[in-house]
């Protein structure tokens, strides 16, 4: 099959069929098609869309593009979550071994951040020795010794995404949701799971900045996954300012640590519980949000889920006590200029100063710092005063330090009474 009669019909409005999608990813996955015909219908498909039935076959091709991990030996229910990314995200580390202290096994794939955002591998990496690039034997091996493990793509997974994905980078076709979807969707299901948890973010420090646009990803993510045989829901969750006090990598470890020690309350402990209760609940371990909330604060309060993140760190080579031993980075205070209450912080400029000085990649060969980070001490709703600071700074890179301090002082509005609170669930997708 030509591949300009495929981008034609595309370009026409027509819907592709199975053998014109197969076409498209086989083209992708074995280098038949030529990159600038692989934009051609990326660019189609981003002006003209899909509908869910050639969205749901994407996903398909996409994810039989490469191996699906066969975890079917393993005994219990595979359920993983996903977030769409934000500042300060960092539930994984927390939810995950909540979840597996609950019964639950969770393969979790994960990524690197780019940009404004923090990705998990990021944060794992933090711990000294902590390794993420596992082979597939040894993902199944501590999936069957912890009941969790958090390991990056490997190459053999979904290989037409890489292909895709690097080329809507550079062709302004990232913000297709179709395409968006199956990206997410075929990565998740070549895991070998059952089951998943979608936390797409919504507001200024995420990827879509509109709920309306949010809530389209959300339904998309569900019906389609729902049409590959997966068990989904989708939550919709602010991010307006930084989740959680932590921005960085070390930093947002400890700040992880602490919730599952009981020592930290907030949004960041909220969320990760609601989301680990969800997961507990589409394992079939739970018979409603409810009961899988009170499992979950069990294994908080018993201490269970922390233990379960000190077996998954050592069972994957990291060193918790090497981490302590580092030498911290210069600490620099910004402080309000007015006093008065916090009324809005914004997370995408809190990231971006976060990136500045070393704690996340403006390119994907950028190496992150794990010592660089800032801490949020005074939130949105707290009343500012002139000698406490709003953020915390750890630094070492002094050349971009004063940059960082002004975008971080734009990134913070004051009003003199109290912010109505803003809910931090928007809306919950189901099938």
């Amino acid at each position: 099959m030509r591949a300009v009669d495929v981008i034609r019909a595309k370009r026409d409005g027509g819907e592709l069929s199975p053998v014109q999608i197969d076409a498209f990813v086989e083209g992708a996955t074995h280098g038949t098609w030529e990159p600038y015909q692989l934009s051609a219908l990326l660019m189609a498909i981003t002006i003209r869309g899909m509908t869910d039935a050639e969205t749901a076959h994407l996903t398909r091709a996409m994810t039989d593009s490469g191996v699906r991990v066969d975890l079917s030996d393993i005994p219990g229910v595979k359920v993983d979550k996903h977030s769409t990314g934000g500042v300060g995200d960092k539930t994984s580390l927390i939810l995950a071994p909540l979840a597996a202290a609950c019964g639950v096994v969770v393969p979790m794939m994960s990524g690197r951040g780019l940009g404004h955002t923090g990705g998990t591998l990021d944060k794992l990496e933090a711990i000294p020795g902590f390794r993420v690039n596992l082979s597939i034997d040894e993902f199944r091996a501590t999936l069957r010794k912890v009941g969790v493990a958090m390991i990056s793509q490997t190459k053999d997974v979904a290989p037409a995404d890489r292909v895709l994905y690097a080329l809507r980078d550079v062709t302004g076709t990232v913000e297709s949701i179709p395409l968006i979807t199956a990206s997410i969707l075929s990565k998740k299901l070549a895991e070998g799971i059952s089951a998943l948890v979608m936390d797409v973010k919504c507001g200024r420090g995420a990827f879509m900045k509109t709920l309306p646009d949010a809530r389209k990803l959300a339904q998309s993510l569900v019906r389609v996954g729902t049409a590959n045989g997966l068990r989904i829901e989708a939550v919709i969750t602010a991010m307006d300012a930084p989740l959680g006090h932590c921005v960085g990598n070390a930093n947002e470890v400890q700040e992880c640590l602490s919730v599952l020690e009981g020592s930290s309350a907030g949004p960041l402990a909220d969320l990760s519980i609601l989301l680990a209760a969800k997961m507990i609940k589409l394992a079939g371990l739970a018979v409603d949000d409810a009961d899988g909330e009170r499992q979950v604060r069990a294994a908080l309060t018993s201490g269970a889920g922390l233990r379960k993140f000190h077996e998954l760190v050592e069972a994957q080579g990291g060193d918790f006590h090497a981490m302590a031993q580092r030498t911290p980075g210069k600490l620099t205070l910004v402080k309000p200029h007015r006093g008065g209450y916090v009324a809005s912080i914004d997370a995408e400029s809190v990231g971006r100063a976060a990136m500045m000085l070393g704690a996340g990649r403006e390119r994907v060969a950028d190496k992150n710092d794990p010592v660089v980070g800032l801490e949020v001490s005074t939130p949105v709703g707290s009343p500012a005063e002139l000698h406490r600071p709003v953020f915390i700074l750890q630094s070492t890179r002094p050349d971009r330090l004063a940059e960082a301090v002004a975008l971080l002082e734009s990134a913070v509005t004051y009003s003199d009474t109290p912010p109505e609170p803003t809910p931090l669930i928007l809306e919950t997708i189901t099938s």
